[in-house]
Parts: C-alpha cells; structure tokens; sequence
C-alpha cells in the first residue's frame, strides 16, 4: 500500500500558515496529486476554508477545539474515513495557533492507520514583529511559541519588509540558537521554494544523520504476545526524549488486545472487547529507533 504524505503546519495566530498552504496547494495542483486538508480551528465557524476553495482538494474542517484537547477523537475518526474513501497522496495538516506540535503528532498518529503515513515534516511560521515584541505576550504564550520553534523542521519567518537589518540578524540568531537544525528562512506572506519543503523527511532511517530532524515517529508491529513484566521492564529504561507511545499489546495472559498509552513517564492500560491492530506508535526527539526495535523485538522471543 502507497503511504500518504503528511505536512503539518505549526505556528501562532496571523503568523503566515494560511498563505503557506495556499502556495502548497497551487503546487500540488501542477502535480496531479489526490490532495487533502484538515484544518482545525478553535471556534465554531472556520475562517480559513475559502482558502482551499479547490475542486480537486478533500477539506475536512475539525472546529470547535483543538486537536490536541477536544478533538482527538473526531479527528481519529475523520483521517480514517479519509484514508479509506479519498486514498490521498498528501495530507496538509493546518493547526490552530494554539496547538502544541508534539501533541498534533500524538494525535494524527492512531495506531490503526500510522502504518500508512509518511510524517514529512513540521514547518512552523514565525511573525517576526511578534516575535521581536513576544515579551508583551503572556508567560504560557512566550512558550507555546518557544516550542512550536524548537519542534519545527522547516521555519518561516514573515513580515520582514517590517524589521531593521540589525532585528533580522538579532531574530536570526535567537531562532537558530533555538532550534540549530531547522532551517531557518527569513521572508514575506511565506513565499519559500516548494522545493525545499518537498525534501523534508522524517522517516527512522534518517535519525542516524548529522541533519536529523527533531521529533521523528517510529510504528512497531507486534507479531505475539508479550510479558507484561519484561513490557514494564523496558518502560522504565526508555530514554526522557521518548514523548508519547500509544497502541495496541497482547499481554500473554489475555486473549484480547490492551490499549496502551504512555506520556510524561505515565503509562495507561484500558482493556478492549475485540482483536485490534498490534501496532505501537513512539514520538520522540532525535531518537535511535533501532535500539528501541531491537528492544521490542527481544520480547517477543
């Protein structure tokens, strides 16, 4: 089965992420590709559908939260609907400003279908007169956006035409201090070369390169049932850069399946009434995937 592409797009409110998917959508209609969106805005009425006003793009709009809170499940629900019935060739991914990459990932990557996804990238917008004002903002702001810079794999940096040479290079710095493997692209309305961004990848295989990307996922297959002790075991030697797993495990003393979830250290076990998917999915940040496979793979032995 051909996987989809996933871009997500990260960054605070009126920062440029609306003009970005538009360029990247211009892109894909030269392409031919089966292209879909989901947006997800925190109110009820979504104000930047209009922009994907394309007869060949799928939109499906997530309103009323966001999609790391309120949300999940319906977003669940509708990338797999979308997987199913629409079978696109990318998906773009516009969050609300509001949204937290790491916990876009967790979302968009269920175990039922991250088997069939190909996460390119986060490419974050930044505005830079914000950014140069961002002490106004709130403390839980100031971090928000903090973080959507030091999770992001690709940044925009708009409204220059508003800043000094002397606050560009400034911002320069302060963003690559943050972030030293993003790359870092100082522009107007987010006009960037498609082609940059076509070449992003986080795929496991890149980890071991010096250009690696920051989080990077990682889907596990379990073939058997395993012990819930040895399961345990390798929990508490998981590296701190291991932000989320979610999945599906057989425990040797159980017919069916345990949905497991694990995040800030904590891990959750529900059991399910029917067989599911076996599938583990792992977040984390400049993670050697392997190590951790040939981990899984020596409990089922």
């Amino acid at each position: 089965m051909k996987k989809a592409e996933v871009y997500i797009l990260s960054g605070f409110l009126g920062s440029g992420k609306t003009s970005l998917l538009k360029q990247l959508l211009e892109d894909e209609q030269k392409t031919g590709r089966r292209t879909a969106v989901m947006m997800n805005e925190l109110g009820k009425v979504s104000i930047d559908s209009d922009a994907v006003a394309k007869e060949d793009v799928t939109l499906k709009e997530l309103l009323g939260g966001c999609i790391c809170c309120s949300i999940q499940d319906k977003l669940e629900a509708q990338l797999q609907g979308l997987l199913i019935e629409e079978k696109p060739e990318v998906i773009y991914i516009e969050t609300t400003g509001a949204a937290h990459p790491v916990e876009v990932l967790d979302a968009i990557l269920s175990p039922l279908f991250a088997d069939q996804l190909i996460i390119k990238g986060i490419i974050t917008t930044v505005d830079g007169t914000r950014w140069m004002d961002r002490k106004l903002l709130s403390p839980q702001l100031q971090q928000l956006i903090l973080e959507q810079i030091r999770h992001a794999d690709f940044i925009l940096v708009n409204k220059m035409n508003e800043l000094t040479e002397s606050e560009k290079a400034k911002l320069t710095f302060e963003i690559q201090s943050i972030n030293p493997q993003a790359r870092c692209l100082l522009t107007n309305f987010s006009q960037v070369s498609i082609e940059q961004l076509r070449k992003l990848s986080v795929s496991a295989e890149k980890i071991a390169q010096p250009t690696q990307l920051n989080l990077s996922t990682f889907v596990y297959q379990f073939k058997s049932a395993i012990s819930q002790t040895k399961f345990e075991d390798f929990l508490k030697k998981l590296p701190e850069t291991v932000y989320r797993m979610k999945g599906y495990i057989r425990f040797d003393y159980s017919d069916l399946p345990y949905l497991f979830q694990f995040s800030y250290g904590m891990p959750l076990y529900m059991k399910e009434d029917m067989n599911m998917p076996l599938n583990l999915v792992f977040i984390g940040e400049n993670e050697n995937w392997d190590e951790i496979e040939a981990q899984l793979e020596s409990l089922e032995e």
